[in-house]
C-alpha cells in the first residue's frame, strides 16, 4: 500500500520539536500508513526516524527579515514533497496552507497550539501601542482562512471558549506527557533539586522561580535550582543571568539556544521538584502547561502556583504542593516538602496516568486523519 505523505510545518518550533516529531509525527509514523515530512526551525542535532523526513528551515534571528521569508521556503519544500496532508502549527503558514490546497489539492488541518491574539495582545513580546494592531491581523487571518480548513486541531481545552472560528471541525488533541517506557527518576540523595523548564520569560514566571529558590536556599544549603529551556528575548536573558549571577546553586541550561526535549526530560529525572508559576494573566488563565503534564506523568513532585485548574489536576494525583508563590513562607513551605507524594496504589497511579500521557491522544489523532482520509 502506497503510504500518504503528510508535511508538518511551523516556522518558529524546532524540527525535533516535541509535539511535531516525537508525538504527532512518531504517531503517524509507526501506523505504518503515512510517510512523515517535518518543516522547522533547524536544531543542534537532527534525530533520524523511520517513516519520517526532518526539513530544517536557515536559521534566522526572532524579529528579522529572514523570519518573514521564511514562509517562501516552506512554499517551495511543498512544491518539492506535494503531500497529501499539509499540518501547520502557526498563524504565519494560514495562506501558505491555503494556496496549496487550491493549487495542489492537499487537505490541510490548522494545529493551533496557543492563542496567538492573546499571546500577542496580553504578553510583553511585542511594544504596547503594536500589540492590538498585530493581534488583530493575526485574528482577522484566522477567521478569513478557517472556512478553507478541513480541521482543526486544538492543544488546550481553553479554546473551545476562546476561539469559535473553527466551529464544529474541531479535536481536542491536549500537549500530553510522551515518558519513555519504564521511566524510573533517579534524584540526587544530600539535595534538593528545583527545577523550572519550558520558556524562560517574565510571563511564565522564571523570574519569582528564582526568587523562590533564593529563599529556601537561604534556609536550606542543600536547595539547588536548575533553568532549562530557551529564553527568545535577549533583554530577558541578561537580567536572568544578572539575578543568578553570584548563585552557583543556579544552573542556567540553554537560555540562548533551543533545548532538545530530551535534555528537558533528563533534568526531570533528576529533580525532587518542578517549579510551575505562571503569573496571572489572560493569555495563560485557560491553559494548561506542557511541563505540568510532563511533572505528572514522570511523578516529580510540584510546586504549584495556587491557580484552581492546575491545582485540581496535581491534587488528583496527590502531586502537589498549591501556593502562592511571590508570598510563601519559605520556612513552612521547606517543611511540606517533607510530605510524601503520589502515594496513590501501582494500580491506580497507573490508571491515572492516561489523563496525563500522549497515548490518549494519539488514539484520537489517528481517527481524525482517518476520516480526513476518507
Amino acid at each position: 500500500m502506497k503510504k500518504r505523505r503528510i508535511v508538518i510545518a511551523s516556522i518558529l518550533k524546532p524540527v525535533d520539536d516535541t509535539r511535531m516529531f516525537e508525538k504527532m509525527g512518531v504517531t503517524l509514523g509507526d501506523s505504518g500508513r503515512f510517510e512523515i515530512f517535518i518543516i522547522g526551525y533547524p536544531c543542534s542535532n537532527v534525530p533520524t526516524y523511520e517513516n519520517i523526513h526532518f526539513l530544517p528551515l536557515t536559521a534566522f534571528p526572532r524579529i528579522s527579515f529572514g523570519r518573514l521569508l521564511a514562509p517562501l521556503t516552506v512554499i517551495r519544500i511543498l512544491y518539492q514533497v506535494n503531500p497529501q496532508i499539509l499540518i501547520v502549527n502557526t498563524h504565519e503558514l494560514l495562506i501558505v496552507a491555503v494556496l496549496n490546497r487550491i493549487f495542489f489539492g492537499a487537505k490541510i488541518i490548522y494545529d493551533i497550539r496557543e492563542n496567538y491574539y492573546r499571546n500577542i495582545l496580553y504578553a510583553d513580546s511585542f511594544p504596547v501601542l503594536l500589540r492590538p494592531l498585530l493581534a488583530g491581523w493575526v485574528r482577522l487571518k484566522e477567521k478569513v482562512t478557517a472556512p478553507l480548513f478541513h480541521h482543526f486541531f486544538l492543544a488546550e481545552k481553553g479554546y473551545q471558549k476562546e476561539m469559535s472560528f473553527f466551529r464544529n471541525r474541531g479535536t481536542l488533541i491536549e500537549n500530553k506527557a510522551k515518558v519513555p517506557v519504564g521511566l524510573l527518576r533517579t534524584p540526587q540523595r544530600g539535595k534538593i533539586r528545583l527545577l523550572f523548564s519550558g520558556t524562560l520569560a517574565e510571563s511564565t514566571g522564571v523570574f519569582q522561580a528564582i526568587g523562590l529558590a533564593k529563599k529556601l536556599h537561604t534556609l536550606n544549603e542543600t536547595v539547588q535550582l536548575t533553568l532549562i529551556g530557551y529564553c527568545a528575548k535577549a533583554e530577558t536573558l541578561r537580567k536572568i543571568k544578572d539575578e543568578i549571577k553570584g548563585s552557583d546553586f543556579i544552573q542556567l541550561l540553554g537560555g540562548n539556544r533551543l533545548v532538545p526535549h530530551r535534555e528537558v526530560m533528563q533534568a526531570i529525572y533528576t529533580s525532587d521538584f518542578g517549579i510551575v508559576c505562571y503569573p496571572p494573566s489572560r493569555h495563560t488563565e485557560n491553559a494548561i502547561p506542557t511541563k505540568l503534564y510532563e511533572y505528572l506523568a514522570c511523578r516529580l513532585p510540584i510546586l504549584l502556583q495556587h491557580h484552581r485548574p492546575w491545582v485540581e489536576l496535581g491534587s488528583r494525583y496527590k502531586a502537589c504542593i498549591a501556593i502562592d508563590v511571590p508570598t510563601a513562607d519559605p520556612h513552612a513551605l521547606l517543611q511540606q516538602m517533607n510530605s510524601p507524594f503520589y502515594t496513590s496504589s501501582p494500580e491506580l497511579a497507573e490508571k491515572a496516568s492516561t489523563g496525563v500521557n500522549w497515548e490518549s491522544e494519539a488514539e484520537k489523532l489517528l481517527a481524525v486523519l482517518k476520516n480526513i482520509i476518507a
